[in-house]
């Protein structure tokens, strides 16, 4: 089974507006609410690719309860620790430009951490636990290998797409996968990466470091996906970028549905860049169809 774990969810508010005035009266044009989370739209993506998983983090209240129920609406299976507070809602303007607005989150207390921490220690061999997205400011930074560790101890493998220190701290317990994009790699090294060449070279350095498999995202660059034994590069589809929010979280899903079906790692990564371009095309997350009418267009060449 495939858990993912999302520490921070949210109901996210999408509001479209031909524009906004601050200080000023603004109506909108549309508005959408979605399940928001790293680990969410993982398992979202991964549902819409046939391949079940469960979701796991901390909801509370009326907003986590709608969290919940869309994803059951939806066919995710949920494992979610409840806790006091409500589940945040985080705002998105979209008019001329886009703007965010991220609300903090509940508190979560050390019972509820660990609570959490007991559903880790369930998970085993032949599973996979996707850790995506922030950690809260009222968790320990520690979190993230504390969670890594207990899957060490019970033989499921691990997938982390984090930034800097987070990422930094699991290469030692070789994750099973991890997906930096090249700000994020960059950071990792001190280094500005601007093209595939140097993200494969410092991506080796990732592999050399403990991580099996590596997915570096380069934007309208591309992407380039490294393992112990060979580094590929992909060019992505032509089309127009409506939105990048989940783009990244559809390479996980896409890369992990395919090789848990066929075992390819190369034909993964097609997928995985498939499913972010689909993503980053659409107002939403991708759709199968639109996975498969861009599978064709992502060609893959060897380093």
């Amino acid at each position: 089974m495939i858990y993912t774990l999302t520490l921070n969810p949210s109901v996210d508010y999408i509001v479209e507006a031909d524009e906004i005035q601050l200080g000023s009266l603004n109506r909108s044009s549309n508005e959408t609410k979605l399940p928001g989370g790293k680990g969410i739209n993982v398992s979202r993506v991964l549902r819409s690719l046939g391949v079940e998983s469960k979701a796991t983090g901390f909801i509370g209240g009326f907003t986590g309860k709608y969290v919940e129920e869309f994803l059951n609406r939806e066919g995710v299976q949920t494992r979610f620790v409840n806790v006091e507070g409500d589940t945040r809602i985080n705002v998105k303007l979209k008019a001329a430009t886009e703007t965010e607005i991220n609300a903090r989150g509940p508190e979560i207390s050390t019972l509820s951490i660990e609570s959490l921490k007991e559903q880790i220690k369930q998970i085993g061999n032949g599973d996979f636990l996707i850790l995506a997205g922030s950690i809260p400011s009222s968790m320990p930074e520690s979190i993230y290998e504390e969670i890594v560790q207990i899957c060490k101890k019970t033989g499921a493998e691990v997938i982390v797409d984090a930034e800097g220190d987070l990422l930094k701290s699991i290469l030692d317990y070789r994750p099973f996968l991890i997906k930096p994009n090249h700000h994020e790699l960059g950071q990792l090294f001190n280094k500005q990466i601007t093209n595939a060449d140097e993200a494969i070279f410092y991506g080796k350095k990732l592999v050399e470091s403990g991580a099996k498999n590596v997915i570096v995202s380069l934007a309208e660059k591309g992407a380039v996906y490294i393992n112990e034994d060979d580094a590929y590069r992909a060019a992505v589809p032509q089309g127009e970028v409506k939105s990048s929010v989940g783009a990244g979280d559809s390479m996980v899903a896409g890369f992990v549905a395919q090789y848990l079906k066929t075992g390819d790692r190369k034909e993964a990564f097609r997928y995985s860049v498939a499913s972010g371009s689909a993503t980053a095309f659409s107002i939403g997350l991708c759709t199968p169809d639109k996975v498969e009418q861009l599978l064709q267009e992502v060609k893959i060449q060897k380093n």
